[in-house]
Parts: C-alpha cells; structure tokens; sequence
C-alpha cells in the first residue's frame, strides 16, 4: 500500500533556540562543585554546551568575593575567554540583573561599556521607577539601533501586559520582540510546572517571540512545553542543578543534552548561534 506524502508545510518548525545559563547571580560551588565562575571555567562550560547543542549562553560574572558583579571589566574577561575558546560559535547575552545591588543607571552604564552582542533586562527593573522612565526608554532604543539582541524578562502575566503597554507607547522599540517568561519565580520552593506557562500564553495575544527558564526537576519538562508550543529554552545550573529524574546533573551540558533530546523526539530542529543571529536581523 503507498504511503501519503507527508505536507512539507505540516513538517515547517522554527529552530529551537537553547539558551545556557550555567552559574546565574547566587550559586557557588557549595551548590555545586562544577558549576562555572571563572572565565575559563565559563568559556570551557560554553564550549561544552555548544557541543550539547546550546546557541547562547547567558553569562553572569562574579567579583573576587563570588557575588554578582556587573563590572565590565570583569564582563570583558569571560567573553575575551569564551571567543578564544569557541570563536562566535555561541551568541553571548549579558545579563543586567540587579540582585538588590545595582541601579537602573548603572545597569545602563554597565552595558554601554561592554557593548555586548546580546543582553537580558527585567522590564520591572528598568521600568519601575517612573522618574528613569525616559532614560530606560533612550535605552532600549539605543540597542536596537545598535542590533544588539535584546531579550526581556517577565515573571508574571502582569509584567508581560506592561512589556505590551511599554512597547505600544514606543517607551519600547518596534524590534523589542524577544521576551523570556520566568515559570514559578513565586510559588512555593520556586519548583515550576509546565503549566505555569498557560497565564504566559494567554496574555501573549500579539505572539511575541519566546523563551522560558524554569526551576527545579521538572526544567526538562517545560523545556518540552516550550519546544512543543513554538517557544524557545533556557536551561541551566541558573535555576536548576537536576536531571529530570531528580538526580543531580553532572555539568550544564547534560541540561542542554536532556533539552536536545526533547527536540529529536518531536522533529523540531535546533538553531545556531548564526541562525539566531539572522532571525534578530529580520525583526521587524
């Protein structure tokens, strides 16, 4: 009996952008002993998650004490490292987070020093304070005149209708379309669900391009949800140190390998580092 010839159109998936994030702003060896600070202990976890299949790696750097530093100088180190060891093989975002620690304007400073080539902002950071309204506003037009890939944080469906607002006011850039949904941030021993993404996903009525990080064993799964429903994945020692068998991962690059297998299982291809590249170039 012949076969049907399957629709190309039905076998159409986006590239799966997978996203390391493999040390974050808290974590320190007592976490776990191979998790990443130095910068060539970051450029060999880039390597090896480049490897496992990751397009980007979300970059933290630490000061000489191991806390969270947005010290350019410090930024400049990690990425120098991470572009001798891998070329451009891997997009690197910087983060901007604040942990209590930094202010909008020096979050802002930080990032026009290193100039980076991709970077991470929390709309309630940069946004919160009504006075800094208009220089986060010159901010976030600036990177995209610069092509900088910006990606921004939202961890709740509140902080996702603001991102709307934001960017419907033009406080936000026509290209500020890249937004990273935060699962389970506040519930109870920061453990998310798959289901966590639904309020995301109902709220996201104008289909902004996505990606998800969540905490816990169960990372894994919503790195399914997300790969299933046309997102992207972020995962990593950041928010997770589990296999989704509950057994501790061995390095990030196990993370990103539990994320890739997910993606073979369903047919969905995975992005490079110049295919998330191009994608950036073609936002409106």
């Amino acid at each position: 009996m012949t076969q049907p010839t399957p629709d190309p159109a039905s076998q159409t998936w986006e590239p799966l952008v997978l996203t390391v994030a493999p040390n974050g702003a808290r974590k320190t060896k007592r976490d776990h002993p191979a998790l990443p600070i130095t910068p060539a202990e970051l450029a060999a976890e880039a390597e090896a998650s480049l490897a496992a299949g990751a397009a980007m790696i979300h970059l933290h750097v630490r000061d000489a004490e191991d806390q969270h530093s947005l010290d350019p100088g410090r930024y400049r180190e990690a990425i120098d490292a991470i572009r001798e060891r891998v070329g451009n093989k891997i997009v690197i975002q910087m983060t901007t987070e604040a942990v209590g620690r930094y202010s909008p304007a020096e979050q802002m400073a930080s990032v026009r020093a290193v100039e980076p080539e991709a970077v991470s902002l929390a709309v309630r950071e940069f946004f919160s304070d009504s006075n800094l309204e208009k220089d986060a506003a010159r901010f976030t037009h600036e990177l995209a005149e610069r092509g900088v890939m910006a990606q921004y944080i939202v961890y709740s469906e509140e902080d996702l209708q603001w991102f709307s607002s934001l960017r419907d006011t033009g406080k936000l850039p026509i290209q500020a379309q890249s937004l990273l949904f935060v699962l389970g941030r506040y519930t109870a021993g920061q453990r998310s669900e798959p289901s966590d993404l639904l309020p995301f996903l109902r709220a996201n009525k104008p289909n902004y391009s996505w990606a998800l990080c969540a905490f816990g064993p169960k990372e894994a799964a919503c790195a399914a949800a997300a790969a299933t429903l046309g997102g992207h994945a972020r995962v990593g020692f950041e928010n997770n140190l589990l296999l989704s068998d509950g057994t501790p991962a061995p390095n990030n690059a196990a993370l990103i390998a539990q994320a890739v297998a997910i993606a073979r299982a369903i047919g969905r291809p995975l992005a490079s580092a110049d295919t998330l590249r191009m994608a950036a170039k073609t936002v409106p």
